[in-house]
């Protein structure tokens, strides 16, 4: 057998129809298999490659590098004239499934909410609800992805953000790279990069189907964002803040891509 393979890719002369079936056929077997070992000692290298930030729940820093790099290509060419599709309002689903429930501690007192925005110089603006709902009114109807695979058509209703920035003076917040967002328990947040923060189609949103949201979808205020996915809408939010950093970012520091986005 190892001399008739040997002899058939030795031989000058022309190869019969089966010859050359089996010689194709050996060939790619033959790359198959290096490629095959090739993928398994770069899985292997990968694995003995140290986190990007030295924690374990971080993934491997080749890896990360390979997600930073994709934010690096889609920051630039994003733009705030590309529209998430919209629904009309009559297509989005009742019963509408929530993301995690991460930061909804039951003990969480809706009476004394408030949002704390913390400003560049140092000052912090404590918001009501009833203060924000005094800006104007905006809503989105999107198709709502999750990372866990699922997605629903839902509609929300708020203010735009970029309304929000402009009604409190917070331009000069809104120059720097990021976001910040927090619950009142602190724990669960989220850093967004602030072009898309920006973005026509992001609210904070406090109806959902023209209700108040429920208890389980954020109440009594909530991120919608739909240049990202679910991860990035932070429910119940109580502090934000502003950095030319990146904010901590719960699903990132588990090894997630800190972009994510649509």
């Amino acid at each position: 057998m190892a001399n008739f393979v040997s002899n058939l890719f030795r031989s000058n002369r022309k190869l019969t129809v089966d010859e050359f079936i089996v010689k194709k056929t050996i060939t790619s077997f033959f790359f198959l298999f290096v490629f095959f070992a090739a993928c398994i000692w770069a899985w292997k290298w990968v694995r003995r490659q140290p986190s990007q930030n030295g924690s374990r729940s971080d993934i491997h820093a080749p890896l990360r590098k390979v997600l930073n790099t994709n934010e690096i290509i889609f920051n630039k060419i994003f733009s705030e004239n590309h529209h998430t599709k919209t629904y009309p309002a009559s297509a989005a689903v009742k019963n509408v499934r929530p993301n995690g429930n991460i930061g909804m501690s039951k003990n969480f007192d809706t009476a004394t909410w408030k949002m704390y925005v913390i400003r560049t110089n140092g000052d912090t603006l404590a918001l009501t609800l009833n203060d924000l709902k005094k800006l104007p009114k905006t809503d989105v109807t999107f198709n709502f992805k999750c990372i866990e695979g699922w997605n629903q058509i839902t509609h929300w209703a708020g203010v735009k953000f970029s309304d929000f920035i402009k009604a409190y003076g917070l331009n000069a917040e809104a120059s720097m790279k990021y976001l910040g967002l927090t619950t009142p328990d602190k724990e669960y947040y989220v850093g967004i990069d602030m072009a898309s923060a920006m973005h026509p189609q992001t609210i904070l949103c406090y109806e959902l189907n023209g209700r108040p949201l429920p208890w389980r979808e954020g109440y009594p205020l909530r991120l919608i964002i739909p240049v990202k996915y679910g991860i990035k809408h932070l429910k119940r939010i109580g502090t934000m803040y502003f950095a030319n950093n990146r904010p901590p970012d719960y699903w990132a520091e588990r090894g997630y891509d800190y972009y994510s986005g649509l």
